[in-house]
């Protein structure tokens, strides 16, 4: 196995001042290094690593200072300077932690020199007053008080002072914050310092006992303490501040709990007031004063969600609950916490607070355990396995072990591993195997059935408490039931994690009970001769995954178990029938047989370290014949494992050896056409880890020629002599190579090129060592003209991936490939390029583009470039030091630049005409890949540049101009209404009338006018050029010229749309912003952004054609994505402004609105999707709360008579955001008002509604319920319990239930013929994939129980 290596860590190096290294001067001897001396050479170095050496030097002159050194001028001189380095060095330079090292192994006698001058340092900090050096300051105190000895002496010094500035820094960070609303970047910054601050003052809190004498300053005048009264005011205020950042809120939690118990006494009481604050039942004649004076926002009878949830943290972390010194009081307090957590479990739906509550009831469990070893006989009463608060946690647990967020499946996981631990606690002492606390969860869970995840992870932690045997006891088949769960990818590591913890309990079950080894027979019989049976006869999903995750789990615990299955599936593999399995062959298409399960096996040991194959080939275990024989099997998989035991090692320097060089060559010549994508890559993976075998390897050949000690070092194999190691190693890649080329003739298949193209790309990327490192082969030099043509002819393949593969080829060995050509070819591929880029077939312009950023590597292309204008070439001053690729780079895009806009001006009169004869999408496709290549950050002719981008700005609206006209009619393919018969048009005027679609349709009103349109271009066509013309359908009959053209112009339109809208969004995201007030090196002003944005926003909610506003989003969405990030205040603002405008657009269904009412509301979703996806993901989602809460309301069915326009649109754009992915758990809180609008809508009298609220309601049923995988409709893997449902969903259950008794007594009505209710089938869709849990209690409030009776009905 082939090992990354390692990144080069980089160190800031520090620099001193002039005045600092003249002092250092006057101290330091040229004959002797003293500390004055080290430290100037220290200071006088340009590399932090070498820096860190250099003062590890110093510490044995630090060690050996005495009383005397105390008095040296020098020495102070040092210290002080070691100060002001200290302070001046980021916190997470490495110096700061080696320089706090050394400076804590000062003797006593300098320690108080060092104290001095680091107060003096100290001091000079607390002075600052810029609230945006705060994090400074910051910094270095919370590393003063960070286990370092001198740093907490400097700040117990200057206590008061540090105290002061840590108060002052709160209410100013506070203030700075409040100002600067709405500017994202500057808050989140903001934030960031005040968390800081926050935790430093809790660190300096911790130690105010050591800090000052006991309690001496707990009255009303002490400095102290009213600094303390600040703190505490401050940190409550934080707390409660739910615009703050949710980390914020969570440490002024900690912070409010540690202040408090800081300042109250007596200690006592304190319990009893956090149970009353987290209960609502602060009575203020009981409270101290301070308290309700600093804390009054807490002091109410119900305190918000969150508020409660960050009080509980800070109880449990701040609190002492291992001591028992709480008493009955802290006991008390312990449950309250418990019942507040749960009882918010079921209100908290936000996806981090959810996560936040999961982490906190870990905490709850371990603060309990805890508690437990020092608590009352009743506590443990009141936290056994059968009490309430358990019961309780047990429902939390099998609510959430199913849970989307894979951190709260994991806390639930620790939950439920802690709660058994807690009830083993309670009755230490009994048995637990005969415990029926225990009895009852294992049958619990064996009842459940296998594709819930939750089983696995608590079978697990059940496993650790009472053994696998006493499991294997009920049922014996468990394992085998687990290895058929194995098909299934999302649920295999579940399944092999828990197998593994079960094989090896029972392992050391037995290992323990028998002395002799006579029990390994049992223990393979119920562990490793299921896997055979499988490995021979299961399915290629269930196999692969087993030997994914559960084969080296299992070698790893028996290494010995490898020896009894290679017996097994060797003599089944030679006899074709093995005593142990029942039916296993040499395997066919769809199964591995013996021989695919020995390769299996074998490969995951060799790669595991297992064993050797050379001990394989020489003790006889294995044949060359029957790795030959896995090499060309018919089973694909069987094939892969072959090579991977060939070329997968434990160590990434084993030398390759003979026999393996013959497989590996034996196996290309029969698999590189493979059919299967996935093989493809496994193959170029495990080639991929062969060739860097062979490089490293030879790096310890070369070494070992050089060391001349042969015979030593190569042990036995001695008769291999280094150098003719290396000339195999050389043949063998030189052999491959040809292979590999000889398969990319003309017209060889997709595949083939591919596995090739793959393979000679990772071959150049390995063997290309730094220059003056000896390489034992070269791709440079089997490369000849006839190779560099054949990986040219390959950029013209149709597949954008061969492209990719090529381009990506010839960049790696352009230096060689551009020596090869002449002046001539050049000017005939770059020809050839230009004439591409404009050809009618779509894929040809691609080709152009690859061809086109390998030639602006060529020095010589800029003559071809400038002898193709045909006005005099732009003149350039030749002095300026550009690259070649930038000059390049920029006479391409002015020569297509020139191009395009002749053949815009074309396009104006006639459309037609450049559709059928020169398309321009071609053109700009070339320029945005140009410009996607280049540096731009880094460019040196700037004017250039700017002039550039300014013109190709220009360009793109004036070609946007041209072509939308078709996309944004609202019949844009073309649609010439065909519809003859009176009844289906009197349906569509029907149709149209009922959501009165605002836009009209201009472009193709008049069918007649098109037609003669397309008759006379065509026919001017046929007359003018007719070999030229690339499309020769042109020339048919009328009927069909009018068809052809119709669709020719339409894709030349909507591909334009996408090539301008990919560049302009390329020009946002790739080019450096100038800001408006300082001229700068950027080339795109803010000005012209906002016209982007504007281009953008116009055309996503005008555009009618599905493909032209897709790819205006995608330019769109590289707009949105740069806008957060901008320092332009107005930029970062633009994506609310045009969210707010939208919405109030939509909802205010003004007549005179151009927004898309049908085509499921065309660009609007799209448009509002890149808005809200742009939003900072660590942030409180805002616009995404404001636009939800809009559109969940417009969503719904009103009773006002107005348009119902405004309700498609609502319900089309929560679709779209319900299926994005990058909006994951932040779109789930909405999930319940969006199945309401959805049943709702569902019964409206109008079609588009009813329409749009089926599309909302497949997209929402999908987002609950998952992907569906499988062709069941109701697949036990697209289900979840009712609790987990209802839970998640609350709202929802009094819903559906109300809902679900309408329509039954519609169906019960006395009317004369049935009537269904229109939302029966939504419900029954809901119910049908919800079932009742053997883990659910008869109390359960969330019961499915009241749905049956109307079901039966």
């Amino acid at each position: 196995m082939v090992l990354k290596k390692k990144k080069e860590i980089q160190v800031d190096a520090f620099s001193l001042d002039h005045q600092q290294l003249e002092k250092l001067k006057r101290f330091s001897k040229a004959e002797e290094q003293n500390l004055a001396s080290l430290l100037l050479h220290c200071a006088q170095l340009s590399n932090g690593i070498q820096q860190i050496q250099c003062m590890k030097q110093m510490m044995p002159l630090v060690k050996k200072m005495d009383q005397d050194s105390a008095c040296d001028p020098m020495v102070k001189a040092c210290l002080d300077v070691l100060g002001d380095m200290y302070f001046s060095l980021s916190a997470k330079n490495p110096l700061k932690k080696v320089l706090a090292s050394s400076l804590d192994g000062l003797p006593e006698p300098c320690m108080t020199l060092a104290v001095e001058s680091f107060v003096r340092c100290l001091r000079e900090e607390l002075k600052t007053t810029d609230v945006y050096l705060y994090r400074k300051v910051l910094d270095n105190l919370a590393a003063c008080l960070e286990d370092f000895s001198l740093g907490r002496a400097s700040v117990k010094n200057l206590f008061k002072e540090v105290l002061q500035f840590l108060q002052k820094s709160l209410l100013d960070i506070q203030e700075e914050n409040r100002q600067n609303h709405g500017n994202h970047i500057v808050q989140t910054q903001l934030m960031h310092d005040l968390l800081i601050a926050i935790k430093v003052s809790m660190t300096l809190v911790q130690k105010l006992e050591e800090n000052t004498q006991g309690s001496v300053w707990k009255h009303d005048e002490s400095f102290v303490w009213q600094s303390m009264c600040s703190l505490l005011k401050s940190s409550t205020n934080f707390l409660v501040d739910a615009a703050l950042l949710q980390t914020v809120q969570t440490a002024s939690g900690l912070a409010v709990i540690l202040f408090t118990k800081a300042m109250y006494e007596p200690a006592e009481g304190l319990p009893s007031l956090v149970s009353d604050l987290l209960l609502g039942s602060v009575k203020h004649a009981g409270v101290p004063a301070w308290f309700v004076s600093n804390c009054e926002t807490l002091c109410v009878e119900e305190l918000p969600d969150s508020v409660l949830l960050f009080l509980c943290h800070g109880a449990l972390a701040m609190l002492e609950w291992k001591s028992g010194s709480m008493g009955g009081k802290g006991e008390k307090l312990l449950l309250d916490i418990a019942s507040v957590l749960l009882s918010l479990s079921s209100e908290l739906k936000d996806s981090s607070m959810t996560t936040s509550l999961s982490r906190i009831l870990v905490i709850w469990t371990n603060s309990a355990l805890a508690a437990l070893t020092s608590g009352s006989a009743d506590l443990k009463i009141k936290l056994n396995g059968n009490s309430d608060v358990i019961g309780k946690l047990l429902e939390y647990i099998y609510t959430h072990w199913e849970h989307p967020l894979d951190a709260v499946r994991h806390q639930t996981k620790l939950i439920f591993k802690n709660v058994l631990q807690i009830h083993r606690t309670t009755i230490s002492g009994s048995n637990l195997k005969s415990d029926p606390f225990f009895a009852r969860l294992i049958k619990r869970l064996l009842s459940l059935e296998w594709h819930v995840k939750g089983k696995y992870a608590s079978l697990g932690c059940l496993v650790e408490c009472v053994g696998t045997e006493n499991i294997l006891q009920l049922d014996r088949t468990i394992p085998v039931q687990i290895l058929d769960m194995m098909n299934d990818q999302s649920l295999a590591p579940y399944a092999s994690d828990l197998l593994e913890t079960m094989f090896t309990n029972h392992k050391a079950h037995f290992t323990s009970s028998f002395r002799e080894s006579t029990w390994i027979d049992e223990w393979h019989d119920i562990w490793v001769s299921p896997l055979l049976v499988i490995l021979c006869e299961g399915n290629h999903d269930q196999t692969t995954y087993i030997i994914d995750y559960y084969l080296p789990k299992l070698l790893k615990c028996s290494p010995d178990s490898l020896t009894y299955m290679i017996r097994i599936l060797r003599a089944s593999a030679d006899a074709n029938v093995g005593k142990k399995l029942s039916s296993c062959s040499l395997g066919s298409r769809s199964t591995r047989g013996a021989l695919g399960a020995l390769m299996a096996c074998l490969r995951t040991a060799r790669a595991h370290g297992r064993l050797e194959l050379s001990d394989i080939l020489s003790n006889g275990l294995v044949s060359t014949e029957c790795i030959r024989q896995g090499l060309v099997h018919q089973h694909s998989q069987v094939c892969i494992d072959a090579l991977g035991l060939l070329c997968e090692t434990h160590r990434s320097t084993e030398i390759v050896s003979e026999e393996e060089m013959q497989l590996i060559q034996f196996f290309m010549m029969y698999n590189l056409n493979s059919q299967s994508p996935s093989v493809r890559q496994q193959i170029a993976s495990l080639l991929r880890k062969l060739f860097c075998r062979i490089q490293e390897s030879s790096q310890v050949l070369y070494k070992l020629q050089q060391t001349k000690t042969k015979q030593e070092l190569l042990g036995n194999s001695a008769e291999r002599h280094p150098l003719g190691i290396l000339q195999q190693y050389k043949d063998f890649m030189s052999s491959l190579c040809d292979r590999l080329f000889e398969v990319l003739f003309p017209g060889s298949s997709h595949p083939t090129r591919f596995s090739a193209l793959t393979i000679l790309g990772s071959i150049a990327e390995i063997f290309s060592g730094p220059k003056g490192q000896a390489q034992v082969f070269q791709l440079d030099q089997e490369i000849d003209s006839a190779r560099v043509r054949t990986l040219i002819q390959c950029l013209a393949s149709t597949f954008e991936e061969v492209k990719v593969l090529a381009f990506g080829l010839l960049m790696k060995i352009r230096d060689v490939a551009f020596n090869l050509q002449d002046s001539e070819s050049l000017r005939l591929l770059f020809q050839a390029a230009v004439d591409l880029s404009t050809s009618t077939k779509p894929y040809d312009c691609v080709t152009a583009s690859y061809l086109l950023n390998f030639l602006v590597h060529h020095e010589g292309l800029q003559h071809v470039c400038s002898g193709r204008w045909v006005e005099h070439p732009p003149q350039r001053d030749e002095s300026t030091p550009a690259s070649t690729v930038e000059k390049n780079s920029l006479a391409v895009i002015k020569l297509l630049l020139v191009t395009v806009e002749e053949e815009i001006f074309q396009a104006k009169k006639s459309l037609l005409q450049a559709a059928a004869s020169f398309p321009m999408y071609g053109r700009v496709h070339c320029i945005t890949g140009a410009l996607q290549q280049l540096p731009l950050n880094n460019l040196t002719l700037v004017a250039d540049w700017k002039e550039v981008v300014a013109r190709l700005i220009l360009m793109s609206y004036k070609l946007s101009a041209v072509v939308s006209p078709v996309v944004q009619s609202s019949s844009p393919e073309g649609l010439i209404p065909m519809d003859s018969d009176s009844e289906s048009a009197g349906r569509l005027q029907m149709i149209l009338h009922e959501i009165q679609p605002q836009d009209t349709n201009d472009y193709f009103m008049q069918a007649k006018i098109l037609k003669e349109q397309c008759k006379e271009e065509s026919e001017q066509l046929a007359d003018h050029r007719p070999m030229e013309n690339a499309c020769t359908e042109v020339r048919g009959k009328e009927r069909q010229t009018c068809d052809v053209t119709a669709q020719m112009v339409l894709v030349c339109c909507w591909r334009s749309m996408k090539e301008v809208s990919l560049l302009l969004g390329t020009l946002c995201k790739l080019l450096p912003l100038q800001a408006t007030s300082e001229p700068s090196d950027g080339l795109i002003t803010a000005e012209q952004v906002k016209n982007i944005g504007d281009y953008f926003k116009h055309h996503l909610l005008q555009s009618r054609h599905r493909g032209a506003f897709e790819l205006a989003y995608a330019g769109f969405v590289q707009l949105t994505e740069m806008l957060p990030r901008c320092n332009d205040e107005s930029l970062c603002k633009m994506p609310e402004q045009w969210l707010s405008c939208v919405l109030e657009e939509i909802k205010s269904c003004d007549p005179s609105s151009t927004l898309c009412a049908t085509r499921r509301s065309a660009g609007i979703p799209f448009y509002i999707q890149a808005l809200l996806a742009s939003e900072p993901k660590k942030g409180k989602s805002d616009l995404l709360k404001m636009t939800m809460k809009e559109l969940v309301s417009l969503a719904a069915p009103s009773n006002e008579s107005s348009s119902v326009i405004p309700q498609v649109h609502a319900l089309n754009i929560l679709r779209a955001l319900f299926r994005d992915t990058r909006l994951g758990e932040n779109i789930m809180p909405y999930v319940a008002d969006g199945i309401q609008a959805a049943i709702l809508g569902f019964m409206s009298p109008v079609w588009a509604v009813r329409n749009s609220s089926t599309l909302l309601f497949s997209a929402l049923i999908t987002r609950i319920f998952g992907v569906k995988r499988g062709k069941d409709e109701f697949s036990k893997k697209n289900r979840m319990t009712g609790r987990e449902f209802f839970s998640r969903f609350p709202s929802l259950y009094p819903f559906l239930l109300k809902q679900l008794e309408a329509v039954t007594n519609t169906l019960n009505s006395e009317a004369e013929e049935l009537t269904i209710h229109p939302s029966l089938f939504l419900l029954l869709l809901i119910l049908g994939r919800l079932y009742p849990s053997p883990m659910d209690g008869s109390s359960s409030a969330l019961s499915m129980a009241p749905f049956v009776p109307f079901i039966i009905r």
